[in-house]
């Protein structure tokens, strides 16, 4: 934040009134230099405190805190230029790495983000869609024992036709779970404790399953539901589509500037310590990771 500000602040030329954007509105003057509501949004991105597509209202507490740093890092930024302190040769690199940075960025913004449309995110989520095993979730009540004697007791209790909820409520050691009736909601084997996923495989619904021993006691079950795990909406699976082909358009343009350019490397091939490996851009998961997450109640 503190660079990219500065950068902006040290660059003069404060003058300007033509709108950076269409629609956009002064919104602050700092001397010569005008604020605009981008600048503050932008700002708001840069922090996360919004995302990038949402709106930041004028008016709202949260615009108003921004553009006071905005204000106050313009301020700083002139003092230091003021001091001469942008003439260095250190800030004069940093002020070239902030502007190729800023350069970058808004090559990603024209030519990356501008191919990727509607049919493309489409067209992902469908073949995603397509090579996605559905899973099956399962809803399923618990009473936990301290002991296997206990555990006995509460199957003799449920034998003679006690409510599964109202002996969990009394009897359960779970108190995570024992005042809503023992319920753990719907969830999939996988994300399951070992023991739990091995007594639930093949159990049908309206099952009592145990007791098991568990690290925390001696567990009672009763199977609720079973059902397939939905994949999640599209809307759902946009931004982590968005991302997927936005981190492929900058491979694949990186890929050609490379491929254009005279890139010397000048660090030894075994420079690099045992330890460490390459930082390797790590790809968004496919969609179907996301449908565990999006379905979970």
């Amino acid at each position: 934040m503190v660079t990219a500000l500065a950068f902006a602040g040290c660059s003069g030329g404060g003058g300007e009134e033509r709108p950076p954007q269409p629609g956009d509105r002064v919104v602050a003057r700092v001397q010569d230099s005008t604020i605009w509501a981008s600048d503050v949004k932008r700002e708001a991105v840069a922090q996360g405190l919004v995302g990038e597509g949402e709106p930041l209202d004028v008016t709202s507490g949260l615009f108003r805190r921004v553009l006071d740093e905005v204000i106050d890092q313009k301020l700083l930024a002139r003092e230091a230029q003021r001091r001469g302190l942008h003439n260095s040769t250190l800030a004069q690199r940093r002020l070239e790495a902030t502007r190729e940075r800023i350069l970058g960025d808004m090559l990603v913004e024209n030519v990356v983000n501008g191919q990727i449309s509607d049919q493309k995110v489409q067209a992902l989520y469908q073949e995603q869609l397509r090579l996605a095993r559905t899973s099956e979730e399962i809803r399923v009540r618990l009473i936990l024992s301290r002991t296997r004697e206990e555990a006995d007791a509460v199957i003799g209790i449920l034998a003679q036709g006690s409510s599964f909820e109202a002996v969990a409520m009394e009897r359960s050691a779970d108190d995570a779970t024992r005042f809503s009736g023992g319920d753990l909601g719907y969830s999939t084997l996988d994300v399951m404790p070992q023991a739990y996923a091995d007594a639930l495989r093949d159990k049908p619904a309206g099952s009592t399953v145990g007791p098991f021993q568990t690290e925390g006691g001696w567990a009672v079950l009763r199977v609720e539901d079973r059902r397939k795990e939905s994949p999640p909406t599209l809307d759902q699976a946009r931004p982590q589509i968005v991302r997927y082909l936005t981190y492929e358009g900058v491979r694949q343009l990186l890929e050609q500037l490379r491929g254009k350019a005279k890139v010397e490397n000048l660090l030894p091939a075994d420079s690099a310590r045992p330890e460490e490996e390459p930082a390797d851009a790590v790809t968004p998961a496919p969609v179907a990771a996301t449908a565990r997450v999006a379905t979970k109640s």
